[in-house]
């Protein structure tokens, strides 16, 4: 199956489309409607979006998504499962409550059907006896927030009561936004590294911790980074949080990036340096940069 747009390839798009006010506005309605090429009213609430263009229009798009999943029950559970988890195979295999045999065979067929990418940790754990799963990635933002927030309430949403869909988003929506957060937030390194490119760049986990940035550099040196996508200041503690998770993994960071949604404690600005940086949101515009009709990525099935 041909491979999609770049989760980059997929923001550009969708902000060359709709135009949105800010980087932060950008962001959440990506992270519900990217990837579908849905022209998308930046003016009307999200809450109010996702009931009028996917809770009202549910048995179309369910239609539409079937076509792909063939109406697996074990896919769906599994998508499901790894919408909300930690993405981890045996994780979501847990969560789904199916054999690792039926799991493994759905996967499979997902991977064919190119709605889930395989991703790997970085680097190797400091104990080679030690295995590690996994992670699983949807290859388009819109079908994670309908397998986290839609397929598990079809039974209540097919008879037109969105309310326990609705306060599943609004209880989990921060959490949810955070994986695309830090993948685009491993963009803005990418492109911010011009002195010595970043040549490599994911994230790390083991059974003890995990690391949500990992990269190196085209000289050799090894980024390490902690992303805080809330309303409050990432502080000195971020950076302490940071250290630890490298030091459980066995990793010496020469750089320490952390990005904070919204901004920096200045205890935390005046610890700025060489080795350690900073990016908030504002950085994110380097994402978006010289748009044009050519980024944008036509719609190739209905248009809710």
């Amino acid at each position: 199956m041909a491979k999609h747009p770049s989760l980059l390839k997929q923001f550009r798009s969708f902000y060359f489309q709709n135009n949105p006010k800010d980087m932060e506005q950008a962001i959440k309605y990506f992270c519900v409607f990217g990837g579908m090429s849905w022209s998308v009213d930046m003016d009307v609430p999200l809450e109010e979006l996702i009931e009028s263009k996917v809770l009202k229009n549910y048995k179309y798009i369910h239609g539409d998504i079937t076509k792909v999943t063939q109406s697996d029950k074990h896919s769906h559970l599994l998508l499901s499962g790894i919408a909300m988890g930690d993405r981890r195979t045996h994780s979501a295999l847990k969560k789904a409550r199916i054999s690792r045999s039926d799991g493994e065979y759905a996967l499979e067929n997902l991977f064919e059907r190119g709605m889930l990418e395989a991703e790997y940790s970085l680097e190797s754990p400091p104990n080679a006896d030690d295995k590690i799963d996994e992670k699983l990635n949807f290859t388009t933002p819109f079908i994670r927030f309908w397998f986290a927030f839609i397929s598990p309430y079809y039974k209540s949403i097919k008879e037109a009561d969105f309310k326990e869909s609705k306060e599943n988003f609004a209880n989990r929506q921060q959490e949810f936004f955070e994986l695309i957060f830090i993948k685009l937030a491993m963009e803005v390194m990418k492109k911010s590294f011009k002195e010595d490119p970043i040549v490599e760049i994911g994230s790390y986990w083991d059974r003890n911790t995990e690391i949500e940035i990992l990269a190196k550099t085209k000289s050799g040196k090894i980024v390490a980074g902690i992303c805080k996508n809330s309303n409050t200041k990432a502080k000195k503690t971020e950076l302490r949080k940071l250290k630890e998770q490298c030091d459980k993994a066995e990793l010496s960071a020469d750089i320490n990036v952390i990005i904070s949604k919204n901004g920096f404690s200045n205890e935390l600005k005046n610890l700025k340096s060489d080795e350690l940086r900073l990016f908030s949101i504002k950085n994110f515009k380097s994402l978006v940069e010289e748009l044009s009709q050519r980024d944008f990525i036509e719609c190739t099935g209905k248009r809710y």
